[in-house]
Parts: structure tokens; C-alpha cells; sequence
């Protein structure tokens, strides 16, 4: 089962159970202040991709596609691009595809790679006349209102559990180990463009790994998180 990647999910019942309480409080407060601020329903009010970025923002709020700006950015980029094609191109099956491909490659150029965003994307050319009716109003209200709520939601909730961190670099880089010296910050980013493909590990989170892996082998307490400066 390895190759399916079961086994990388390693993580204890608590944290789970922390992600997906976090998830449901975060689209119910966005559902609830999009409807009241809108006055709208449905795709118009809240867009599915939201759905996603929860996942991201509350199961892995380390990762690098769940930082504040690939939220953000991906999620207004997306919206933009979706916008534009569905009012150049006007047949769906062209829209959707070009939409969905300039969004990635946008949002690679932009550093802000956030999955959810090509579902976003997606929705500005396939939401239906309620969506397409709003033009580029659609990028402001609801997706950047939407994504900006789950950013603020986010860093409120993360913070109440001292082994969880988010956004990542509100802390500093983790302590030297007994191990030796870390990487610097010149050499992480030159390892990770040796891969040629996108990581979804952030700077602090590699060093961490790899101070683990070369210290002296002793058990390692699930939930056990770097020290910081």
C-alpha cells in the first residue's frame, strides 16, 4: 500500500479530530457572515472551493499550499482568470480548460500555488447565471471575502493548540540539534530546485525532518513539534 500513500499518514486521533472540528466551524462562521453580509445563496454566497482550502487550512496548516498567500492569491488569481475566460470564450468547454490551465500556471509564476483554486477557476465559468451575472464582482464578493475569512478563522484556531502553527512563519527556524549545523536557508532552496516539482513542505518544517533524521536514533512522542528560537 505504499505506493498509494497510505502509510504517510501518520498522525494522531487528537489531531485529527482537531481538523475536523476546525473545518466545520470555519465554512459554518464563512456560510454565516457571507449570507448576512450578501444577502445571497449557493455558489454565489459560498463557492465549494472553499470546501478544499478547509481541508488544507485545518489538516495540514503546516503546509506550503495552506499559507496565507497561496490562499489568497490562488484562490483571487483563479477567480480573475476564471472571470475572463468565461466572458472572452462564452462555450464551456473551452472556458473550463483554459481557466483551469492559466490558473496554474499563474499561480506558479505568482508563488502561490493553492489547489482549491482551480476549482475556483472552475466555478467562475460553470457556476450558472447567478455567478456570471456578478462579471468581476465575483473575485471580490464572495471569493476574496470567502478566502479571506478562512485565513483570519484559521489563525484564530490554529493558535489555541501550541503544537500546531499557522501561518508557518510566525515562528523562527527550529533549534540546532546534537546533530550538526542546519541547512541554511540558500541550501533548502537549492535542494528543493534540484526536485524541479513542487514540495508541499515548508522551509522550517525540512529542516526540522532533516535535524530529526540525523540525530542520534530515540523514540520520537507523537504530536512532538521543533523547538523555536
Amino acid at each position: 500500500m505504499t505506493w498509494l500513500g497510505v502509510e504517510l499518514d501518520e498522525v494522531s486521533a487528537k489531531e485529527k479530530l482537531v481538523s475536523a472540528v476546525g473545518g466545520m466551524i470555519a465554512i459554518g462562521v464563512v456560510a454565516l457572515i457571507t449570507r448576512r453580509a450578501l444577502g445571497l445563496d449557493g455558489s454565489a454566497m459560498l463557492i465549494a472551493s472553499m470546501g478544499a482550502s478547509a481541508v488544507l487550512l485545518f489538516a495540514v496548516p503546516h503546509g506550503q499550499l495552506s499559507q496565507p498567500w497561496p490562499v489568497l492569491g490562488g484562490h483571487v488569481v483563479s477567480a480573475v482568470l476564471g472571470v475572463t475566460a468565461w466572458q472572452l470564450i462564452g462555450r464551456f468547454e473551452l472556458a473550463a480548460a483554459v481557466a483551469v490551465g492559466s490558473a496554474i500556471g499563474v499561480m506558479h509564476v505568482l508563488k502561490c500555488i493553492h489547489p482549491p483554486g482551480g476549482a475556483t477557476a472552475l466555478t467562475a465559468v460553470i457556476g450558472g447565471a447567478n455567478v456570471h451575472a456578478l462579471g468581476y464582482g465575483f473575485v471580490l464578493r464572495p471569493v476574496l471575502l470567502n478566502a479571506a475569512l478562512m485565513v483570519v478563522i484559521a489563525v484564530a484556531f490554529n493558535a489555541m493548540f501550541p503544537w500546531r502553527r499557522y501561518p508557518a512563519a510566525a515562528t523562527g527556524r527550529p533549534r540546532r540539534t546534537g546533530a550538526g549545523p542546519a541547512p541554511s536557508h540558500a541550501q533548502v532552496l537549492a535542494a528543493l530546485r534540484s526536485i524541479d516539482s513542487f514540495v508541499d513542505v515548508n522551509e522550517d518544517d525540512l529542516v526540522r525532518l532533516v535535524q530529526l533524521l540525523a540525530a542520534p536514533a530515540e523514540p520520537i512522542e507523537p504530536g512532538r513539534r521543533a523547538e523555536h528560537r
